[in-house]
């Protein structure tokens, strides 16, 4: 059986999304039977998923719940063992994720997706400056002009609340939250369209993850950018995403507008998530 969410009508796309184009009326990706094993495990089982362009969409669960599986087959870096990927680039492609080969998929990765990790360290190259962290994709994208590159650095560290004249300094001299900013930074620049976060709150303390969650509800706005964040965290999604799913065991249990799945769950374990966090 499919556990598949309802695509939100056009109608409720508009309510819930940035002003909707033509181009909106087509979905940006698309997951149809997505299955990963480790051994006699499922991390994640029989998992549709369609998001639309400018669409905020949160996956919820707690440790273990196979969402961040789910997450690296949408980044194409874990190939399932069933199921298929589709990715509508911006010039209207649509591409088949799994049967791309290696340079294909990188083009894709440095142009069109960003994936955020949990921790920052993962996604800097920490031996060197936070410049040439943020300007490093421009220049994997074809950018040569060295003070147009800083230029563009030194916007895009503003951009997200960096000061722009510690852009010679390493990222390890940089708090937790500032090196999360500094991975936004790297992966936003080349304008992607689609953005892949796994927890990127987590590991911060309570007044840095505000600050952030801010930032990033700013940036999806107005970026206009499709965003699948992966959470623990049900006042995440509420405050980030106008649709959530609920995933348990590697299955997807509950799916809908997140007010609604907020305020009226129906599946006994969405209950309980939504019961044991107060007020959420």
């Amino acid at each position: 059986m499919s556990h598949a969410p309802v695509p939100p009508s056009a109608a409720a796309r508009s309510a819930t999304a940035p002003a909707a184009e033509h181009e909106d009326e087509v979905p940006l990706l698309r997951a149809r039977g997505l299955t990963v094993r480790y051994g006699e495990r499922f991390a994640c089982r029989d998992v549709d998923l369609t998001l639309w362009p400018g669409e905020v969409l949160a996956v919820v669960g707690e440790s273990g719940s196979g969402k961040t599986t789910l997450l690296r087959v949408l980044a194409g870096q874990l190939a399932p063992a069933l199921g298929t990927l589709h990715y509508r680039d911006r010039a209207g492609e649509e591409h088949d994720v799994f049967a791309l080969d290696d340079a294909a998929r990188r083009h894709l990765e440095r142009t069109e997706w960003a994936y955020v990790h949990q921790n920052p360290r993962d996604g800097l190259r920490m031996a060197v400056s936070a410049g040439a962290n943020v300007g490093e994709r421009l220049m994997a994208n074809g950018a040569r002009h060295w003070g147009e590159i800083r230029a563009q650095s030194c916007e895009w560290m503003e951009r997200v609340e960096l000061e722009a004249q510690r852009i010679d300094e390493a990222p390890s001299g940089f708090s937790g939250g500032m090196q999360q900013r500094l991975q936004i930074a790297r992966n936003l620049i080349s304008g992607p369209r689609l953005a892949l976060l796994d927890e990127p709150t987590s590991a911060l303390d309570v007044s840095v993850q505000a600050r952030l969650l801010d930032l990033l509800r700013n940036l999806t706005r107005s970026l206009r950018l499709a965003t699948i964040i992966v959470t623990h965290d049900l006042s995440v999604a509420r405050l980030l995403a106008q649709r959530m799913m609920v995933m348990k065991d590697g299955i997807l249990i509950e799916a809908g507008l997140t007010d609604q799945v907020l305020d009226d769950p129906q599946h006994p374990y969405t209950q309980l998530l939504v019961a044991s966090v107060p007020q959420v």
